[in-house]
């Protein structure tokens, strides 16, 4: 067990490309860490990787023993998958991402109630509204509001959810309030970037047809919040999920804007890969949070 164990930090170190960050995924300290490479290298009789001061990269003989491993584990995992569903006693870790402003809304809040249901079962979230690539970083299932553009992934749609622009009084008061999706170019817009994102589009469903805009504005940052709190302070416009920003509308400390060009609807979905769903726990977290986000948002939405 403490070879597979060896070999479980080789595969996330090579994955995630530092000590640091494959401690943090499994709960272990960077030294802990390091100490099993170690020792798997002495095991296997060769160097695994070529360290440098801010990266591990493998070397040819952890390239090929990566290959190997990987599917030794994937096997092991469908394994203990296959021996859960006999059992009817699912177990094990699901890794789970989701966006800072979805998953701190519906996704945190419910892992508790979900681990009362299923105590054998333990989740480890991760929030970020940057790009998480699944695959790489060893992702189980991630939340999205959004379309699917990966096809190594499959997708369960949970519902369209309303989308809206919305601005402060305080700010339309200041600039005014824009009638036209062509006006928004003259208007601070607040933007949700992150490291590789170059342009940024807001597309409007107009009577014409969907209109597609670069538009612009002094502030960005890459946590959806962070735009949301700028917004109240009367800085700018912001797109965002209705259900987000519904109790702002509802005290009218936000108000909706160009409502007759609003942006197209956006499903929410959970992402994951095509055989994670052989797996027992994860489609029982996939029902579990699919019915709770339904009724979480619908109860948003008609709250008084």
């Amino acid at each position: 067990m403490a070879y597979l164990d060896n070999v479980t930090v080789f595969v996330r170190v090579v994955e995630l490309g530092n000590l640091s960050s494959a401690g943090r995924d499994m709960r272990i300290s960077p030294a802990v860490a390091s100490n099993r490479i170690k020792e798997l290298e002495k095991q296997l009789g060769v160097r695994l990787f070529n360290r440098t001061t801010r990266q591990l990269v493998p070397t040819e003989h952890g390239r090929v023993f990566y290959e190997g491993a990987k599917k030794v584990l994937e096997a092991v995992a469908d394994a203990e998958a296959a021996v859960s569903a006999l059992s009817g006693q699912p177990r094990g870790t699901i890794r789970v991402t989701a966006p800072l402003g979805l998953g701190r809304r519906l996704i945190a809040s419910g892992i508790p109630d979900f681990r009362d249901r299923y105590p054998d079962i333990e989740v480890r979230l991760r929030l970020s509204d940057h790009d998480v690539d699944m695959m790489r970083e060893g992702i189980d299932v991630a939340f999205r509001l959004g379309v699917l553009e990966d096809s190594s992934l499959r997708m369960r749609g949970i519902m369209d959810c309303e989308r809206v622009l919305v601005a402060a009084p305080s700010y339309l008061e200041r600039r005014g309030e824009p009638k036209s999706p062509q006006e928004l170019l003259d208007h601070d817009c607040l933007l949700l970037r992150y490291p590789g994102v170059r342009e940024y589009f807001w597309t409007l469903d107009t009577p014409d047809g969907p209109k597609k805009l670069n538009v612009s504005g002094p502030y960005d940052s890459d946590d959806g919040d962070v735009l949301t709190g700028w917004a109240l302070a009367g800085r700018g416009i912001i797109l965002k999920p209705r259900f987000e920003v519904e109790p702002f509308i509802r005290d009218w400390r936000l108000k909706v804007i160009m409502a007759d060009a609003a942006p197209a609807p956006v499903k929410l979905a959970a992402l994951y890969p095509h055989k994670k769903y052989q797996d027992p726990k994860v489609r029982l977290l996939l029902d579990f949070m699919a019915e709770r986000c339904q009724k979480m948002i619908r109860d948003i939405m008609n709250s008084k």
